[in-house]
């Protein structure tokens, strides 16, 4: 009877030893991408216009500026900006845990030794109790069999933990890259608005003593002095905003190179040149876009993780087995403790099975299924914002193009009637009031074409910043 059941653990443990290949839970597979995505065209629908080309995003966008003073603060962000050194700091504890789950699962050894002194009870025995000491030194071996795979889904879910987090750091990269240019262009596009200010602040002040002089000459009435006057006040309150606004741009960039506010680059603070693209921006198309995007990269790895721990919570279900060993000697006496009758020695396998409440067992691996059709959903919004915010900046991008051509037509003519109105006023033929009017609709006009050059300029980077560039595996800096 004895060795039947002998028999029947002995084939018990080899059944498990032997299914040790299978993985209990789902595998992972690549999700599909999100309903009527995939039948698409992958062009941008807003990407049809000349502005932009279906050439692939370069990996440091930042170059089609040509600026090299603009490529030397992104290379310095990359090195020394603190979200980066965060996100580095994340990325290697995530990759640290994913060691230590394998390092669980291999073969873990232990070395004990001690000295015990004792007494027996001689209740009963008629004679007086004697001390003993014994003295005890081994080794033991242990090596944890996978036998429904929770090992193997454990490693599985933080290998995709670090992957998420590299992707997290990939973001990072592309958003202090991006965020870079844009305050770049941000200080240098303000630059820009300040000269064109402070140029019809300069012809206005021109225009006011030419004013004046025509006033005690008789030619105009002190009406039309007061009206420059007033003018040239609007037109100087516009400027401590935008110097304001300028110091901000400064300030971020400092901020984002790891450097104090007052540190900012000092050759900016004269800025005036808004940094373009000459050619027409490569988008590449939405395909591309799904595989560069580091936040769908970050959402996939999510759930490849939350599916490998329903593996991990159904193998609760199921017993762990062990493989152990050990060696060592034990006497009584220090001198014999190398003798051979010292010697001891165990090997085996382990069976445990903590037989759960199947109940909360079951609970377990639904709460892990609901996570895992969460990261699911997670994964299909991240996919169409990420096609969302490419379509909307590329509308938008080509809209501000539209107005500011149109814009530097208004600009322009309204110079010709400025310099027009200036002529006719001159020899008497206009009122100092069209004058104004013209010289008011020409800084208008001026101040307008500048705030759109802006404009562009922002588009521009959060264009580049929707298209996910900027992160891949050739610019790591670390």
């Amino acid at each position: 009877m004895k060795r039947a059941i002998a028999k029947q653990a002995v084939a018990a443990t080899a059944m498990l030893l032997i299914g040790g290949c299978a993985s209990v839970g789902p595998d992972f597979k690549p999700p599909e991408l999100p309903a009527k995505v995939a039948e698409q065209p992958p062009a941008f629908v807003e990407g049809g216009t000349s502005a932009f080309s279906t050439a692939p995003l370069p990996a440091r966008w930042w170059q089609l500026y040509t600026d090299p003073a603009l490529d030397t603060l992104v290379g310095e962000a990359l090195t020394a900006n603190t979200d980066l050194r965060a996100a580095v700091a994340n990325l290697e504890r995530s990759r640290a845990i994913a060691q230590e789950a394998r390092a669980a699962a291999g073969i873990q050894t232990s070395l004990d030794g001690g000295v015990s002194v004792g007494e027996a009870s001689s209740l009963g025995k008629g004679q007086p109790a004697g001390t003993s000491t014994t003295f005890d030194a081994g080794i033991g071996i242990s090596y944890q069999v996978d036998v429904v795979g929770r090992i193997r889904r454990t490693i599985e879910a933080v290998d995709a933990d670090a992957d998420a987090q590299q992707a997290a750091y990939d973001l990072a990269r592309t958003t202090i890259v991006a965020n870079v240019v844009d305050a770049y262009s941000d200080a240098c596009a303000t630059g820009a608005r300040i000269a064109v200010a402070e140029r019809s602040i300069r012809l206005q002040r021109d225009s006011l003593a030419l004013t004046e002089r025509g006033r005690r000459a008789g030619l105009y009435p002190q009406i039309d002095v007061a009206r420059s006057r007033a003018l040239l006040a609007q037109l100087e309150a516009a400027v401590p905003p935008l110097e304001s606004s300028r110091r901000a741009a400064l300030y971020s960039l400092a901020t984002l190179l790891g450097r104090a506010p007052r540190d900012y680059p000092a050759d900016l603070a004269d800025c005036a040149r808004i940094p373009t693209v000459a050619q027409a921006i490569p988008v590449g198309d939405g395909a591309a876009l799904i595989r560069r995007r580091p936040d769908i990269r970050q959402a996939e790895r999510q759930l490849a993780a939350a599916t490998a721990r329903i593996g991990v919570a159904t193998a609760e279900l199921y017993p762990g087995v062990s493989l152990g060993a050990s060696f060592g000697t034990t006497s009584t006496a220090l001198g014999n403790i190398a003798d051979d009758s010292a010697f001891r020695f165990s090997l085996g396998p382990l069976i445990s099975w903590q037989f759960p409440n199947r109940a909360v067992a079951r609970t377990r691996i639904a709460q892990a299924d609901a996570v895992t059709r969460g990261a699911l959903a997670i994964f299909d919004g991240t996919v169409l914002e990420a096609l969302r915010e490419v379509e909307t900046t590329l509308a938008a991008y080509s809209a501000d193009l539209a107005e500011n051509a149109r814009l530097k037509l208004a600009r322009d003519e309204n110079r010709k009637v400025a310099a027009y109105q200036e002529r006719l006023s001159r020899g008497g033929l206009a009122t100092g009031l069209e004058r104004l009017d013209a010289q008011r609709n020409l800084a208008v006009a001026e101040a307008a074409l500048a705030q759109s050059d802006a404009r562009i300029a922002e588009d521009r980077v959060r264009l580049f910043l929707a298209l996910g560039g900027g992160w891949e595996a050739d610019l790591d800096t670390r």
